[in-house]
């Protein structure tokens, strides 16, 4: 393909190096100790620090699909980068890392934009050369865990609020009903509080999560009560997995930034989990 979207963060947020970056990804799938899961999983919600802060936890989500082969990936992501637009996905052919190329699947984004564009009136905003990582920091993990090509659905949210969510999540199960399909809600925790109150936080936000309370994911943050930078990738990501059958959520690791760094007076909260149908 010659319309790739290049990488902004390779060689920083993860090594640039493909042996490294295929020898660190394998470490973190291999050293997570996942619980037993009660079903198939539909889905993982994963944080998207850098792979250094952030890797050891990401490795149990990414865990727990190691070996599945689905056709599509939906990736759904916040955007961190101030763009006029309430919800976003790549205008190129293929995101690329140094494991590869990861083509767009270009048919489900455009059914995708026109069922958003019937709910909510607008659709999908497509970006060239953007500079979001959250989204792309979990490509070389689904590289390594998966057993086979796949083809990604990319959508990275500025509007975060519950009806965007829950309208986004209500698409992706009707474009991924009849694909073997997995999603991918990416989000960091609570930022920049101390790791006992990032603890407390976060401890509530994983509750929502795992009592499958997509709203209550979205209330979290407007109560004052818990955080996540990704609320609306995480409650999307339920909606869906909730319409295509999933029935529970476990959560599978928890950590923060200061349990790398060793800097426990400002952190940032880690969480994995899996979305099943059991």
């Amino acid at each position: 393909m010659n319309d790739l979207r290049p990488s902004p963060i390779a060689g920083r947020w993860y090594p640039g190096e493909v042996t490294r970056l295929r020898q660190s990804v394998d470490e973190y799938i291999r050293a997570a100790r996942l619980p037993a899961l009660d079903g198939e999983v539909v889905g993982v919600i994963a944080p998207h620090a850098g792979h250094v802060y952030s890797g050891p936890v990401a490795g149990h989500a990414f865990a727990a699909v190691q070996g599945m082969t689905p056709e599509v990936v939906a990736v759904i992501s916040p955007m961190h980068y101030p763009y006029p637009y309430p919800l976003l996905t790549s205008g190129h052919q293929a995101y690329v890392t140094p494991l590869g190329e990861v083509e767009i699947d270009r048919s489900l984004v455009e059914a995708l934009d026109e069922r958003l564009k019937e709910a909510l009136g607008f659709g999908l905003t497509p970006v060239w050369h953007d500079e979001e990582h959250s989204l792309e920091i979990e490509l070389p993990f689904l590289q390594r865990a998966l057993d086979s090509a796949f083809r990604l659905l990319p959508v990275m949210m500025r509007e975060q609020s519950a009806a965007v969510a829950r309208a986004l999540g209500e698409a992706l199960a009707d474009v991924l009903a009849e694909r073997n399909a997995l999603l991918v809600a990416s989000s960091d925790l609570s930022h920049y509080y101390t790791d006992a109150q990032a603890r407390a936080l976060d401890a509530e936000m994983l509750r929502r999560v795992a009592a499958f309370d997509p709203d209550g994911v979205i209330r979290a943050e407007e109560e004052g009560k818990a955080f996540a930078c990704g609320r609306g990738a995480v409650a999307a990501v339920l909606w869906a997995a909730r319409a295509l059958g999933a029935n529970r959520v476990q959560v599978l690791n928890y950590a923060t930034s200061g349990d790398t760094s060793g800097d426990y007076s400002r952190v940032v909260g880690y969480g994995a989990a899996a979305v099943l149908r059991s």
